[in-house]
């Protein structure tokens, strides 16, 4: 994270540093949401799909429109065509921006607040102020873009023939039907599913990169101590320099990289193009990681989410039963029982493989893009200070 020293423009600096990350995040998300909106079109209508597909074979009476990840795609496009795929894309990309924009802003803000109180000072608190920072970013995330999830969710889940034709055809039809607070429905159980999912997202990111950006700096040191151990026993061998240990320069006029992530990366190099190579490759490994292991904790969350969003929604009765309106109006631990006990525990995890699939390279296809355009966007605004100290792990701001 690069940071902007403090002065007379302290506060102009700081909110032109929030519209970059506002910038940078909303660039990421929306990238992100094109490159999958096939797995997220797919996700829903196996989440929102009520027969069992274990029992598609067995009972006819409760046959399956969607089996199988590769048969569901399949389908989509035989029926509705290439398009049908990225239904929704629209209020998906109006999701993403302000969600993508508020999270990494929120994300920012909350950390720097935790280090300005001294949460951060001590190591072992370092860890849940990573979770606590991404579950708050995620919740006002939610907050400000839920009706754009909604609209997203009733169009991908709609099939043919259309219900709504566009995203105002089903807001109108939304409040005709539920009034304006139905274009929040389900936003409580979004925000117990966001959170930890924002947590687990932001916090196994950083301690993924932690452990990473360790392993790389202990070969560092066993290289140097290799070579000086070589350079001993080899007569007139100029001496290794302890500086190679840490990944820092000798020369005060090289070039040093700046790590822009954020989540950041503290990982140095011994010369700017590998280093920077190395940030986006790790940025992208360790945000696959993340992504895959938060979303597959909080899937249930997820499909009970989808099913309070297009309760009532008089789809066709060719893609299975609909989702009653009376279920808007069960707790979550009733949804969640009542999921169970009529489409057994694969009916709570139903979607999850496309989900999965999404979600990882979601994550960090979203990592890897804020990573390069904050850097772009920092060079280009004068922001970016290349210097040493700079170069610090988020938590440590």
């Amino acid at each position: 994270m690069v940071h902007v020293s403090s002065d007379d423009g302290k506060g102009n600096k700081g909110t032109r540093r929030m519209i970059i990350d506002a910038t940078a995040g909303a660039m990421a998300g929306c990238v992100a949401r094109v490159i999958t909106g096939p797995l997220d079109v797919i996700k829903i209508r196996f989440q929102v799909q009520l027969e069992p597909i274990m029992g598609a074979i067995i009972e006819a009476g409760k046959r399956s429109k969607y089996t199988g990840f590769g048969q569901a795609m399949t389908t989509i496009v035989r029926e509705e065509g290439l398009q049908g795929l990225w239904r929704g894309t629209v209020p998906g990309l109006l999701l993403t921006v302000p969600y993508t924009a508020v999270q990494f802003v929120a994300l920012q803000q909350v950390r720097q607040a935790a280090a300005a109180c001294g949460l951060t000072a001590n190591p072992g608190s370092a860890p849940l102020v990573s979770l606590a920072s991404g579950a708050l970013a995620g919740a006002a995330a939610t907050v400000a873009s839920y009706p754009f999830d909604l609209l997203r969710t009733t169009l991908a889940a709609q099939g043919e023939p259309q219900v709504y034709r566009n995203m105002w055809d089903a807001a109108r039809g939304i409040v005709s039907q539920r009034g304006p607070m139905g274009l929040y429905s389900g936003l409580g159980v979004t925000l117990m599913e966001i959170m930890p999912y924002a947590a687990l997202q932001f916090g196994l990111y950083d301690a993924l990169n932690a452990i990473v950006d360790e392993a790389r700096l202990r070969q560092q040191r066993e290289i140097a101590e290799a070579a000086r151990a070589v350079a001993a026993f080899t007569p007139g061998a100029a001496p290794v320099s302890r500086h190679h240990e840490t990944g820092q320069h000798e020369s005060s006029s090289a070039p040093v990289e700046v790590s822009t992530s954020y989540p950041a990366s503290s990982a140095s190099s011994s010369s700017p193009l590998p280093g920077v190579q190395a940030s986006r490759l790790q940025a992208f490994a360790c945000g696959l990681l993340a992504g895959l292991l938060a979303k597959l904790v909080t899937h249930p969350l997820d499909v009970a989410k989808k099913r309070y969003q297009v309760a009532g929604l008089q789809r066709s009765l060719r893609y299975g039963a609909r989702v009653e309106a009376g279920f808007a109006m069960r707790s979550l631990c009733q949804s969640l029982s009542y999921i169970y006990r009529t489409e057994g525990i694969l009916g709570l995890w139903k979607g999850s493989v496309p989900s999965i699939v999404k979600a990882a390279p979601s994550a960090a296809i979203t990592f890897a893009a804020y990573d390069a355009v904050l850097a772009w966007l920092l060079v280009m605004s004068g922001e970016q200070q290349q210097q040493p100290q700079n170069r610090k792990q988020p938590h440590s701001q």
